[in-house]
Formats: structure tokens, sequence, C-alpha cells
């Protein structure tokens, strides 16, 4: 069986909210995707990460563009490189694109569908509903103390 995973993230990779910002922003995240009785069960996690994680979409990427030259970036280079920095923890998210040879953050970077890298994460795992709105991050972001960002997994 696939899942689904909305996770949010603070846009800054290194930021950790207290525990207290953090159990408010889950009470705000389960009211926007509540448990609903069917067949997936929802669940919920709060994750304080040792190191920076990468935060996918799964089997949702579709394209990963450069933000200095606009152009495609190569999945498999993306993923290789992912592969060679996950050791250090993302100690390093900047890199040497192959496109245009600038240097450029792995946060920064253009994926479709959205992907990021965090210390602190907040998860729903098959959820109700899909995207969170612009108002329902901002109620997010208020809660933790930062901004965030939200990805949608499928694995």
């Amino acid at each position: 069986m696939s899942d689904n995973i909305l996770s949010i993230i603070p846009t800054d990779p290194d930021w950790q909210p207290t525990a207290e910002a953090a159990d408010a922003a889950m009470a705000v995240l389960r009211r926007l995707a509540p448990q609903l009785d069917g067949f997936v069960t929802t669940e919920y996690r709060t994750t304080w990460h040792e190191k920076v994680a990468a935060v996918d979409c799964g089997a949702n990427l579709e394209r990963i563009e450069c933000p200095a030259c606009q152009n495609a970036i190569d999945v498999e280079w993306w993923v290789d490189l992912l592969e060679e920095r996950f050791e250090a923890g993302f100690a390093n998210l900047t890199a040497t694109v192959p496109c245009c040879g600038g240097e450029v953050s792995l946060n920064d970077l253009r994926y479709d569908w959205p992907c990021g890298f965090a210390r602190f994460e907040l998860e729903v795992w098959n959820p109700n509903r899909d995207w969170l709105t612009a108002a329902e991050l901002a109620q997010l972001a208020a809660a933790l103390g930062c901004d965030v960002r939200q990805i949608l997994a499928h694995i």
C-alpha cells in the first residue's frame, strides 16, 4: 500500500522551534487535516532531526529547475548528490549546478513538486486533503514562529 505524507518544514533548514511552539503548530495542523473515519488511518508525527534531513516529495517529483538559469537539472544528478551528502547530515547545502556552473543552495532549487531540507518536521500521514492554502500555512507559521513550506510526498 502506498502513503501520502504532508510535511510542514521551516524555510530555514537549520531552524528548530521550542517544544511549546511545536505542540501549538501540531494542534493547528490536526485541525486543518483532521482524522476522518475511513479505510486509511491518518497519523501525526513531530520530528526534531539531529542533523539537516532531506524532505522530498517521493514519487511526486517531476522536475528540478536551477534558480540561477531556470534550466532543468537532471534528477539523477540530484539523487547522487543527496546520497553523497547524507552521511554529513547535509552540513553544506551549497552545490555547483551542472546546467550553468552556478553556486546554489539545494534548498533553493525549484522543485516540482516541492522538496526541502530541515531539522524540524511536522507530518500528517495519509491526510484527508491536498495542499494547505496560503492562509493555513500562515497559521502554522504563526504557531511555529517561522516561515514554513509544505511538501506533499507519495511513497
